[in-house]
């Protein structure tokens, strides 16, 4: 059976351009969280991460998510226009603010995407709520899988606007502070931009895409499952087999609301990874929605690549890891979960 490894990556969020000035960011204990007054014509203040809005030719979530892809794919070493590689774009509102404007839709900026690349094959869009991210690595891994492809860009990215924010305000989720993940005076999450690209190639050496799960409990339109029962289907599949004591740690979503904080808790306990760390990044970022999954992957691989384990935000002890693999967990509005298995090389056991 073939491999799918990872071979290239590309983070751009406010803590930095770049892989490494993001993890350096996040190794130093920094946050881009700050509280916005009026942004977006927003009448209520919010806090949230957001990138700096430069002049461009076009639209602004177009140009992010090229350049994103064109540089991964430079690291990587590949022709991103080869027949045999595929483009998966993660988002889940896309350009939204431009609605009404032009095309925004997310099928129209994957295209763009595609055609700036030069690549000849039709994009494919994931958007399944906060999971995206992590259900796009998940197809990324499946078209390889399946001989279809040899190489598959996967960009992830989210751009806030008023549409977003009014809507999570609404519903009562943001909290009006820097959010606190698994804190027990947790109240509410905070919204974040970014752009994130993995590039996927058959492969022997490298971060290996192990084992992914998506699973739906269909519990409620934006509420978590009380009993964490499809984070913890898709954490039982993916570990199948495979000792708890070989994990360096869990990577949860972590958004600091009450309820999801404690789905995750729960699912964790009940596929008996308690004795495992866990940390979040929401802290660092904020919530970044279709590029959150890309985003908090890589930069979980470069921290085992370091022997660490990185902080969540407002825990300050740095642990260090011998272990070379790790999982990563998402969960979303409608009952969506995933789980992915992370492992360097051989090496798990």
């Amino acid at each position: 059976m073939r491999k799918v490894i990872c071979i290239g990556s590309h983070i751009l969020s406010p803590l930095g351009d770049g892989v490494s000035e993001n993890f350096s960011a996040v190794l130093e204990g920094e946050s881009a969280l700050k509280l916005h007054e009026g942004t977006f014509g927003v009448p209520e203040p919010f806090v949230a991460s957001l990138l700096d809005r430069p002049r461009t030719d076009g639209p602004l979530f177009n140009a992010l998510i090229v350049d994103s892809a064109r540089k991964a794919a430079e690291e990587a070493g590949i022709d991103p226009s080869d027949r045999r590689c595929g483009i998966v774009l993660s988002s889940i509102k896309g350009d939204v603010e431009a609605l009404g404007l032009r095309d925004v839709s997310l099928a129209a900026s994957a295209r763009v995407l595609a055609d700036a690349l030069g690549n000849p094959n039709p994009p494919l869009v994931v958007s399944n709520a906060c999971i995206s991210g992590l259900a796009a690595l998940v197809q990324g891994r499946r078209m390889i899988l399946s001989g279809a492809f040899d190489k598959v860009i996967v960009t992830g990215a989210e751009l806030q606007s008023r549409f977003i924010v009014c809507g999570f305000q609404s519903l009562k989720a943001l909290s009006s502070k820097p959010c606190r993940p698994f804190d027990a005076e947790r109240d509410g999450l905070n919204l974040g931009e970014a752009v994130a690209t993995m590039v996927l190639s058959a492969g022997e050496d490298g971060w290996e895409l192990a084992e992914g799960a998506i699973r739906n409990d269909a519990n409620h339109i934006s509420g978590p499952s009380r009993t964490g029962e499809g984070s913890y289907q898709a954490l039982r599949y993916v570990l199948e087999g495979v000792d708890p004591e070989s994990l360096a740690f869990v990577n949860v979503h972590g958004t600091s609301t009450l309820y999801n904080d404690e789905m995750e808790a729960i699912a964790i306990d009940r596929a008996g990874l308690t004795a495992l760390p866990l940390n979040a990044l929401k802290g660092c970022f904020g919530h970044t929605m279709g590029a959150a999954g890309i985003l908090e992957s890589i930069l979980s691989m470069k921290a085992v690549d370091e022997g660490i384990v990185l902080p969540t935000k407002g825990f300050h002890t740095l642990r260090r890891t011998d272990k070379k693999s790790f999982v990563k967990l998402l969960s979303g509005f409608g009952g969506v979960n995933g789980a992915l298995l992370f492992r360097k090389g051989g090496e798990l056991c």
